[in-house]
């Protein structure tokens, strides 16, 4: 199904972009280009193809969960710009 005008008129109300015609036709043309190798994939006979689940066979190690050489608070604080009562203090970005 190729892109065509109305689709990308479509997507832009639904990304709530503005694009002129000439990012119109350009969003068109590469959206038309994946397609088409999307469509190139599609020829490729994958019977008897397992789906690939992981990259690679190794196994990731996993640490075990206990604390270990943690940072004292003094230490944890020691390169904040600002802390207060012992906590990281930040200033309020939002009104609610």
């Amino acid at each position: 199904m190729p892109i065509n005008e109305s689709v990308i008129l479509k997507l832009e109300k639904l990304a709530k972009l503005k694009l002129d015609q000439d990012e119109q036709a350009i969003l068109m043309k590469d959206i038309n280009e994946i397609l088409k190798m999307v469509e190139k994939l599609n020829e490729l006979d994958t019977d008897g193809v397992e789906p690939l689940v992981y990259l690679n066979l190794d196994v990731s190690p996993l640490d075990d969960d206990k604390p270990r050489d943690m940072l004292s608070q003094k230490d944890a604080l020691a390169n904040a710009p600002e802390s207060q009562d012992g906590f990281f203090s930040v200033k309020r970005f939002l009104d609610i």
